[in-house]
């Protein structure tokens, strides 16, 4: 068993090192699932297999060394060698393999309960989200605020709430589900989205926006300007450029392409059933549902709603909408 152990943890450590290089798109919910899985097994074979075998090795131990000492003290020898209680230890000590497995059971499922059903972290890794999210925050999600899904094949068991408009959402990229995104729902299921001219319309009324102020952005080195927008009941702040930006554009062929129209003044689309239209608050620097269309539901991970560090700027905590 100490070969295959060190083989598993062998693989493990080539399938991270790999995932850390970018050879290759990790899943760490099948993992943690795999982890678990595999960590139950051992720490069924430990409870029921060999922490009994040990003990009753010690047992007869205990029994050979008192029939030993009983037989020596007939013949009037009371002082005999060895030492019972280190030989007992050594019997009932847990092997490396079962100690890195089934000692590790209990963290790990706790942290695939926790991580499927409850919160799970994530890193923002760009400025799409900018200003509401920065580059290095560290967030968490509900996951049980959309529905109570099963883990790693992602299906609705348990519906709950549905998204609303101005809801920052976790979801799986529809282009490719093995990376996850973080915008915000601007349009619902069966909306009409217009946004052309930095102007954003749903169903045919205008989100209006409050200016406030400019903001230098060092990343695109000029003046930005940032603005309070109300999606529902949620007001936020967006970022956008000050003049008036191109037309936008599909950047791939996405189901119900047909619902949505370009043109040099913006984009036009029409939400289907059980899909969401999505949008970052950095509205120039964001590729979002303009560009490769709508979220299907059963992407949708979570709702962001905590930040709870980000080692780049030690005073972003709180939550936010």
């Amino acid at each position: 068993m100490n070969y295959l152990t060190a083989a598993l943890y062998g693989a493990l450590l080539v399938y991270l090192g790999g995932w850390y290089m970018d050879r290759w798109i990790g899943n760490f919910a099948l993992l943690l699932f795999i982890l678990s899985a595999v960590t139950f097994v051992y720490w069924l074979a430990e409870r029921f297999r060999f922490k009994p075998a040990r003990e009753a090795a010690a047992q007869t131990l205990e029994a050979q060394d008192a029939a030993r000492r009983a037989e020596l003290a007939k013949k009037g020898i009371t002082q005999v060698d060895g030492n019972l209680e280190e030989a007992r230890n050594k019997l009932l000590a847990q092997p490396w393999w079962l100690d890195w497995t089934a000692g590790l059971f209990p963290v790990i499922i706790v942290v695939f309960v926790l991580r499927s059903f409850l919160f799970e972290p994530f890193k923002i890794p760009s400025g799409s989200m900018i200003p509401t999210l920065e580059v290095g925050d560290l967030i968490l999600v509900n996951k049980f605020h959309y529905g109570i899904r099963l883990p790693v094949l992602n299906t609705k068991i348990i519906p709950n709430n549905d998204p609303k408009r101005g809801d920052v959402v976790v979801f799986h990229y529809p282009v490719d589900p093995r990376i996850d995104y973080i915008k915000r729902v601007v349009g619902l299921p069966g909306d009409e989205i217009r946004y052309g001219n930095h102007e954003l319309r749903i169903n045919g009324q205008l989100v209006a926006t409050q200016p406030q102020g400019d903001v230098y952005d060092y990343d695109r080195m000029r003046d930005m300007l940032r603005a309070e927008e109300s999606l529902g009941e949620v007001p936020h702040q967006i970022q956008r450029e000050k003049a008036n930006g191109d037309g936008f554009g599909p950047i791939t062929v996405f189901p119900f392409r047909e619902n949505c129209s370009y043109s040099a003044e913006g984009v036009q689309c029409k939400v289907p059933a059980g899909h969401y239209f999505v949008m970052g608050d950095n509205r120039d620097n964001s590729q979002d549902s303009r560009y490769w269309g709508f979220v299907p539901d059963q992407n949708l991970v979570g709702r962001a709603f905590f930040i709870w560090m980000n080692f780049g700027n030690l005073g972003r905590f709180g939550s936010f909408r």
